[in-house]
C-alpha cells in the first residue's frame, strides 16, 4: 500500500472531527501492517519467516 493511497483512504473514510494526528498515526499502523517482502526471506537464508508485529483488527487492538 502506498502512503499517497493510505492518505487518500484516511481523509475520505474517517470523519472530519478526527485529528490529523490520529489519521498520521493510523495511515502508519496501517502500512506497518503487512507481511515479510519475498526478497527479506531470501536475503535472511530464511530464518526470518514472516512479521512477527503483523496485527489483526479484530484481534488486537491499537493503543491510544
Amino acid at each position: 500500500v502506498s502512503t499517497q493511497s493510505t492518505w487518500d483512504f484516511f481523509s475520505f473514510a474517517m470523519s472530519g472531527i478526527t485529528s490529523f494526528k490520529k489519521k498520521r498515526q493510523l495511515a502508519k499502523k496501517m502500512n506497518k501492517n503487512r507481511p515479510l517482502p519475498y526478497w527479506k526471506r531470501m536475503m535472511t537464508g530464511n530464518k526470518q519467516r514472516y512479521n512477527e508485529k503483523r496485527r489483526h483488527w479484530r484481534r488486537t487492538k491499537i493503543r491510544d
